[in-house]
């Protein structure tokens, strides 16, 4: 956490290094949380990056509270993300690209994983917004249930209760009859 608060001090000082550290910590976390979220790799691509040009914008007026940066970075995501599907509300889902699953010599395996994907995009439509956002920030953004409470503004046990029914809700909906 230390040497994170000093990459960030860095970078408010406009160091390009330090900026360029904490992008390269955070952008695959940032950008598996959009994709989920929205669906469109190119999409979430584009939004990400997005991200990152706001952080470095804005970056000055981030005041260092305990929490790590990557929450910051997320309520930036957030915001972004519900602005996008605010503005796009009546689209169709893009099926999520097969590049995000990883290549393999194994043309059957990586038929079940595209398969276990689109399932899990499909179960996922079953849960509330909050509770597909609680999923999205734990297991694409990989945080912790305290900076998940903090980038929904939450209290934990609101997050905790929230990850417990989507994950019960996706049982329902993926396990067999």
């Amino acid at each position: 956490m230390q040497d994170e608060e000093s990459l960030v001090r860095k970078a408010q000082q406009r160091n390009q290094e330090a900026f360029a550290q904490l992008y390269e910590e955070n952008f695959d976390k940032i950008y598996r949380y959009v994709v989920l979220r929205i669906g469109n790799k190119t999409e979430a691509e584009d939004m990400t990056q997005q991200v990152f040009l706001n952080a470095l914008k804005s970056i000055s007026s981030f005041k260092w509270k305990g929490t790590p940066f990557s929450a910051w970075l997320f309520r930036i995501a957030r915001n972004q993300v519900v602005d996008y599907l605010r503005k796009k509300s009546k689209r169709a889902t893009a099926p999520l690209d097969e590049s995000v699953v990883s290549s393999d010599s194994h043309p059957e395996l990586t038929a079940e994983r595209r398969l276990d994907i689109e399932q899990l995009l499909l179960a996922t439509e079953q849960l509330t917004a909050a509770q597909r956002e609680v999923i999205s920030l734990r297991f694409a953004g990989e945080l912790s249930i305290a900076q998940v409470a903090n980038v929904m503004g939450k209290s934990q046990g609101a997050v905790k209760a929230l990850q417990h029914s989507a994950i019960v809700a996706l049982r329902k909906v993926l396990s067999p009859e």
